[in-house]
């Protein structure tokens, strides 16, 4: 069986709208493909009953939401033995909400890494399962690429979102930070905390972003101005700087403008100061786990007390750094920034989830940002391009996005 199958939003749309298939049936397609893929996979933690009929432009599409995220009726187990026995939410979470609003219905909870960190779930990567589908939003990824639902949601503190999507090839949106409220949503770090979501293609997050923002759906309507982030400096493979080689010599040939990134050590910094911020803040946002760090991984564990170490003194020198990169970017003018949306292709083993550093700066900065599929190494192993926009600017910054595949 082919594991690896994205399951594409936009015709789903088109089929539901003129009515080649009812919700009912797209319900049960994606039962059917979990049930046939997800004892390999295991992409799920909880499936929600029948669901009622939807109305909104997504009309009846089926729904992972990651749990970290409430849904009314199902527990929110976050990925801990902390939380085995959690009572089902009595509410949805506010962005769970704004997506009925839209159309979609939610039909389960998909795997998350503990607590949204580092140690990992039992979901494995559809493009290869000896690999790590990345995290924490690793159910997500994983259902979306293997076909199981044609959306779901995620949320990014680090790369918990880009990440996953790079690895199992398929698209992601970071939404800009406080677009929507968290209400409803186990966080780890206030000022990093993302929503995001994941589709088959570019194409779909455009009309997915559309359905849910109530705004025009994004299109190319001229050659995009682009920055090269090449991330040397932070890592990135020979596999992948050859991948974004490519999309940029692509894009060129139809016209895109792309001028080199004029300040990779300013990424750098940005990718030091990140972790910093998101210690100090994870320690107090979850010190009820901390007074529990027994039960814990050793990842969750370390970060915690290493947050509880850090002064405030660093903790300000590192929201300086984030401030004054601020300031610099603000004076780039292009529709966006092209780089690695990870290091390089799915590590092998499924023990560890990956490297967040490609993400790491931008989600300090509170940046939205989108990951393109379409890319592979050598070994067919899925390579995600990264998109990073203006704050708030979700159009524009999918209109580039969809330029390149």
């Amino acid at each position: 069986m082919n594991l690896w199958h994205p399951w594409s939003l936009r015709e789903l749309v088109n089929d539901l709208t003129a009515g080649r298939t009812t919700p009912a049936e797209a319900l049960e397609r994606s039962r059917s493909r979990i049930a046939d893929t997800d004892p390999v996979l295991r992409a799920w933690v909880e499936h929600l009953p029948e669901p009622a009929a939807a109305a909104g432009p997504l009309g009846g599409v089926p729904l992972g939401v990651k749990d970290i995220i409430d849904v009314a009726g199902a527990p929110t187990r976050c990925g801990s033995q902390l939380r085995a026995h959690a009572r089902p939410a009595s509410d949805d979470a506010a962005i769970v909400r704004a997506w009925r609003r839209a159309g979609a219905v939610p039909i389960g909870k998909t795997v998350t890494t503990e607590f949204a960190f580092f140690s990992p779930g039992p979901t494995r990567n559809p493009a290869d399962p000896e690999r790590t589908p990345g995290g924490s939003s690793s159910g997500s990824a994983a259902a979306v690429a293997s076909g199981q639902v044609p959306l779901a949601l995620g949320s990014q503190t680090a790369g918990s979102v880009t990440r996953p999507a790079s690895y199992c090839g398929v698209a992601s949106l970071v939404l800009s930070h406080g677009r929507y409220p968290t209400d409803g949503v186990v966080g780890l770090a206030p000022s990093l905390d993302s929503h995001g979501f994941c589709t088959a293609t570019a194409a779909d997050l455009a009309l997915a972003w559309s359905a849910l923002s109530g705004t025009p759906e994004a299109a190319p309507n001229r050659a995009p101005r682009l920055l090269r982030w090449n991330a040397s400096a932070l890592g990135a493979s020979n596999a992948m700087g050859a991948a974004l080689e490519a999309t940029c010599g692509c894009l060129a040939d139809r016209g895109a403008v792309i001028s080199t990134f004029p300040d990779e050590g300013l990424i750098a910094e940005l990718a030091e100061a990140h972790p910093v911020v998101m210690a100090w803040e994870a320690a107090r946002e979850r010190a009820e786990e901390l007074a529990a760090a027994d039960r814990i991984s050793d990842h969750l564990a370390t970060l915690l007390r290493t947050g509880a170490a850090t002064s405030e003194a660093d903790h300000r020198a590192a929201r300086q750094v984030v401030t004054e990169a601020h300031r610099r970017l603000e004076q780039l003018a292009c529709d966006a920034i092209i780089g690695p949306a990870a290091p390089g292709p799915a590590p092998r083993g499924l023990d560890a989830t990956g490297d967040p550093i490609m993400s790491r700066p931008w989600q300090a900065l509170g940046l939205p940002a989108a990951t393109v599929p379409g890319r592979r190494d050598d070994t067919g192993m899925p390579l995600g391009i990264q998109l990073i926009g203006s704050r708030n600017g979700e159009i524009a910054l999918l209109a580039a996005a969809r330029a390149i595949g």
